[in-house]
C-alpha cells in the first residue's frame, strides 16, 4: 500500500474531517438566516487567499477543510436565507440538504440500473409524482437534469427528433444537412436559455417566427401565425421578469389540428399547476409535449436539479439515445436514455426527499406562501413614494421602479450595497427596473419588511 493510500484510509477510519465539515455546516446552517446576504468587500478580498502555485506535495486534509471554511464561508452569497430576491434561485429545505449530503456519501451515478438501483428507483417513482401532480398525460416520462437550460434542450431535441421523423428524415444518422425544415414559433420575451437551445441544435436563431407579446411578456394568441405539424410552438409558464403565463388553453385550441409540438418552459412558474388557488395560471398546459421545470427554484431544492418532462416518451429516447458494447441493459428504468448525460450524480435523491417530505399539501402551502410574499412585498412597496410596481403580480416576481433609470440605478446599488436583501435589475417596457424574485421558503413577513425599509433608506440616501 503507497503512503497515499495508507493516509486517505487513515482518513476514513477516524473520520475526522468528516466531523470537522459537519460542525461547519451546521455554524454555516445556524448563522446564514441573519447575516449579511451579500459577502462584505473584506470576505471578497480574502479570496486571494485561493490564489496559489499547485501544491508539489499531499496537504493536510483537516487544513484543506479549514481553509474553505475561514476564507469560504464568508464570500458566500446568502441564497439559502430569506432576503435573497435575485434571479430565482429559490433556497433549500433542510430535509432536501440532508439527503443530498447523505446522497454525496453514496456518490451514486445512476445512468444504468447495474450502477444505481436506488437512484433508478427514485426516478421511477419521482416521474410517477410528476404525472401526478401536473396532471400529465400518463405515458410522460421524465429525465433529471442540472436544470431548465438542459431540460429546455432535452424537450426542443426530442421535438426535432419527432418533426424530422415524421417527415422520414433520421436526424441521429443523415443529420441536418439537407434536412426538412423546422419552424421555430415563440414569444418576443422567450428566455435566454430557450434561444441558446435553438442555437445549440443547428435550428438557427435567424430562423424563429417571433410573435408580439402583451404588456405583461403573454404571447397574444391572435397573433400566432397559422402552424403546421411541422413546427415547435415555445411558450413560458413565468416571465422572467413579469412572472406571467401564456394563455395555454387558448393558444393549444390554435394548434392542435395543426399536431405542431409545443414546449413550455415552466423553471419556476410550473410550480403554479400544483397549487390549488394558483392552478388556473398554468390552465392547458397539461395539453402540450414537453414540459421544462427546475427543483432548485421554487421547489428550493438543493443546486443543481431540473426535469425534463415529455409526452412523447419514444421521441425522446430516441433523440437522447446512446449506446456501446459496455452498456449493460435492464428492465427497470435505466436513466441515461432520459438526459444528455451518462456520467452524472444522483440529484433525484434529494428531490424525493423533499417531494415525500411536502407532500401535495405542503408543496401547495409552501408555493403559495411565496406567492402571498411577492404580494405583500409590492403592497409595501406601494405605499412609499417614489416608488413604482410595473406588473400585475399573479406569482412571484415583482417589478419595481423608480421615477427615472438613473435613480433606478442608483437605488438597487445603494440596496445591494447595503446587504439586508439582494436583487438584481432588468430593463422592462423600455425601462431599467429592479426584479424582485420571491423564491425561499424561508421568507418571513418580517423579511420582506426588513427588506422595505432598504428600499426605503436607500432611495431617502440617493435623493438627500
Amino acid at each position: 500500500m503507497s503512503t497515499l493510500q495508507n493516509k486517505m484510509f487513515q482518513e476514513i477510519e477516524d473520520k475526522e474531517i468528516f466531523k470537522q465539515t459537519q460542525q461547519f455546516s451546521l455554524d454555516y446552517l445556524e448563522n446564514i438566516f441573519n447575516r449579511n446576504v451579500f459577502p462584505t468587500e473584506e470576505a471578497i478580498d480574502d479570496l486571494s487567499k485561493f490564489d496559489e502555485e499547485f501544491p508539489i506535495n499531499s496537504s493536510d486534509a483537516k487544513n484543506v477543510i479549514a481553509q474553505l471554511h475561514k476564507y469560504g464561508n464568508p464570500a458566500t452569497t446568502a441564497t439559502l436565507g430569506g432576503r435573497y430576491f435575485g434571479f430565482v434561485c429559490g433556497s433549500a429545505l433542510p430535509v432536501g440538504l440532508a439527503a443530498k449530503s447523505l446522497g454525496t456519501f453514496w456518490d451514486q451515478s445512476p445512468s444504468m440500473n447495474v450502477l444505481s438501483p436506488i437512484g433508478n428507483k427514485l426516478e421511477t417513482v419521482v416521474e410517477k409524482w410528476f404525472i401526478e401532480l401536473f396532471n400529465l398525460p400518463k405515458n410522460s416520462s421524465a429525465g433529471f437534469v442540472s436544470g431548465t437550460s438542459i431540460a429546455n434542450l432535452c424537450g426542443l431535441v426530442a421535438a426535432r427528433y419527432r418533426i424530422l421523423k415524421n417527415n422520414n428524415w433520421d436526424v441521429n444518422l443523415k443529420g441536418l444537412m439537407g434536412a426538412p425544415k423546422i419552424r421555430i414559433v415563440t414569444g418576443k420575451q422567450a428566455h435566454s436559455t430557450v434561444l441558446k437551445a435553438i442555437g445549440m441544435l443547428g435550428l438557427g436563431q435567424e430562423n424563429i417566427e417571433w410573435v408580439p407579446v402583451d404588456d405583461q411578456g403573454r404571447i397574444i394568441p391572435e397573433l400566432i401565425p397559422k402552424l403546421d405539424e411541422n413546427t415547435i410552438l415555445i411558450l413560458q409558464a413565468g416571465n422572467v421578469n413579469s412572472g406571467a403565463f401564456d394563455d395555454f388553453e387558448s393558444i393549444y385550441e390554435k394548434a392542435k389540428d395543426a399536431n405542431a409540438w409545443i414546449h413550455i418552459d415552466g423553471a419556476f412558474g410550473l410550480w403554479a399547476g400544483a397549487v390549488e388557488k394558483l392552478k388556473h395560471l398554468t390552465k392547458g398546459m397539461e395539453k402540450a409535449t414537453s414540459w421544462a421545470v427546475d427543483g432548485h427554484k421554487t421547489l428550493n431544492t438543493p443546486y443543481d436539479s431540473g426535469i425534463i418532462l415529455c409526452a412523447d416518451k419514444e421521441a425522446m429516447i430516441a433523440a437522447l439515445q446512446m449506446s456501446g458494447s459496455y452498456i449493460i441493459e435492464s428492465k427497470e428504468r435505466d436513466s441515461m436514455f432520459y438526459t444528455p448525460e451518462m456520467s452524472r450524480r444522483s440529484r433525484v435523491i434529494e428531490l424525493w426527499a423533499i417531494l415525500k417530505y411536502l407532500g401535495k399539501e405542503g408543496v401547495d402551502e409552501m408555493v403559495l406562501t411565496m406567492h402571498e410574499r411577492a404580494k405583500l412585498f409590492a403592497k409595501e412597496l406601494n405605499k412609499i413614494p417614489g416608488f413604482y410596481i410595473d406588473n400585475d403580480v399573479v406569482f412571484n416576481q415583482v417589478i419595481v421602479r423608480c421615477n427615472t433609470d438613473d435613480l433606478t440605478e442608483r437605488v438597487l446599488k445603494k440596496i445591494q450595497e447595503l446587504r439586508d436583501c439582494w436583487l438584481g435589475g432588468s430593463a422592462w417596457q423600455n425601462k431599467k427596473v429592479m426584479r424582485v424574485s420571491i423564491c425561499s421558503w424561508a421568507t418571513t413577513e418580517d423579511d420582506i419588511h426588513l427588506s422595505i425599509a432598504s428600499f426605503k433608506k436607500a432611495l431617502e440616501l440617493k435623493l438627500m
